[in-house]
């Protein structure tokens, strides 16, 4: 199963976040690039990729000891940008620090519980993808400046999730992955 961690966003980010992205459909080529949806809104913290379901029970332990081992920590959608002329994203403001944080606790999680981690050190950039682009010379830098000072309401991040990806049938023109929670573990507790 296709597995990855995750800050999920409340409800009300969902809302504002949804209607930033209204805004952002009436620019000119929208419609060229794919959307995403608000039910697939999540921060990556770490992808784990294709993963044995007799490993699930040993990564989802690691994850809890990861996650009560941090603490809540204060996030809000914020900003965005691009990556090249692929993809538009909206970014997140708060305590950065901790984001990364729990990023690396989640990817150490998988690591030790036997996944091969993409060993590749990025700077780690929490994000929210909003649409990927396929058409070969599309400017997405009208999405990014709009997306410039957006700002929406912070909250705590409470949890840390394990969610399993579950890609489109082949050939389902338009189909977006559907993203299911396997489980949820409280910060700091």
């Amino acid at each position: 199963m296709r597995l990855f961690a995750a800050v999920l966003p409340p409800a009300r980010a969902i809302e504002e976040l949804a209607a930033e992205v209204a805004r952002l459909k009436q620019l000119p080529a929208a419609d060229r690039l794919r959307w995403t949806g608000r039910n697939g809104w999540h921060f990556t913290l770490a992808f784990y990729g294709e993963v044995p379901e007799e490993t699930v029970p040993e990564l989802s332990e690691r994850l809890g000891r990861a996650a009560r081992r941090r603490d809540p920590y204060e996030l809000r959608i914020a900003g965005g940008g691009r990556f090249s002329d692929r993809v538009v994203w909206a970014g997140a403001d708060g305590d950065r620090p901790a984001m990364r944080t729990l990023a690396d606790a989640a990817t150490a999680a998988g690591r030790r519980a036997g996944l091969a981690m993409d060993e590749e050190h990025r700077p780690y950039t929490p994000h929210l993808t909003l649409a990927r682009n396929r058409v070969p010379g599309l400017d997405l830098r009208p999405y990014a400046t709009a997306l410039k000072d957006f700002a929406g309401t912070a909250w705590t991040v409470g949890a840390l999730a394990l969610e399993r990806s579950h890609p489109p049938a082949p050939g389902e023109a338009g189909a977006r992955p559907r993203y299911e929670t396997l489980d949820s573990w409280p910060l700091g507790r």
